[in-house]
């Protein structure tokens, strides 16, 4: 049986739900699909649904009265624009009603080893996130770092008061791997969640991030991990995602 780095058993298919952040950041992505992510979110008691912040309004009306989540982007998916740009994304996001926000790091400053910008802009962002009352997830795009870099992110994350690191937008190629998530669990394991995501689509792949040390997994192939009913997702299948 698979364990977590603490020794807790990794949960089944159908109680994985709860790690789940139902994933849906496509820029073609229409109403239609959102509301059928948002319908299969309260069915399987995925931890969140995760969409650009034009939605967060439609989902947050079609959540309501659901202890599912909603999750949005900042900095998405390149993390070059300005921490004052990023701030008021994640204002406007808490305002219409988002409780989770998952921004992307600037890999610039991580990569020249600029700790001091890396951290004040996280803290910025965490800062207003808190403000309104959503938990901060800080993306690295693993894929685009140095492991200098992936470690100083991790850091800064801690000291600027971030909630989450995570691996991935899924829009960088590469994506979330077993190594990676050991990595982040060494550095802030037991203190940060850890969120595995980009390229997250069987069960399988899921085992494989939480036995490293994951705590959510962002995926558009949700409904394939739980193993509902031999479908595919309506967020649709993403080679990247």
């Amino acid at each position: 049986m698979s364990t977590t780095p603490d020794g807790a058993p990794v949960p089944a298919p159908r109680d994985m739900a709860g790690l789940i952040d139902h994933t849906v950041l496509k820029p073609e992505t229409d109403e239609s699909t959102v509301r059928r992510v948002a319908a299969e979110a309260r069915e399987h008691g995925f931890a969140s649904v995760c969409v650009n912040p034009r939605w967060v309004p439609l989902v947050v009306e079609l959540l309501d009265d659901s202890p599912v989540r909603t999750c949005t982007v900042v900095g998405f998916p390149l993390g070059a624009t300005t921490t004052a740009a990023k701030v008021a994304e994640t204002q406007e996001a808490t305002v219409s009603g988002a409780e989770e926000i998952d921004m992307v790091v600037d890999m610039a400053a991580a990569n020249a080893g600029d700790a001091e910008a890396v951290e004040s802009q996280i803290r910025a962002i965490a800062e207003a996130a808190h403000a309104g009352g959503a938990t901060l997830k800080v993306i690295l795009e693993t894929a685009l770092l140095s492991e200098s870099a992936k470690e100083l992110v991790c850091r800064a994350a801690e000291a600027a008061g971030a909630d989450f690191v995570k691996t991935s937008t899924g829009f960088a190629g590469g994506g979330a791997t077993a190594e990676d998530i050991a990595l982040m669990h060494r550095l802030v394991g037991g203190r940060l969640g850890i969120k595995a995501s980009g390229g997250v689509r069987t069960y399988e792949d899921a085992v494989a991030m939480v036995s490293a040390g994951a705590t959510r997994i962002g995926a558009s192939s949700s409904l394939d991990i739980v193993g509902a009913d031999d479908t595919t997702s309506a967020a649709g299948a993403d080679a990247s995602y």
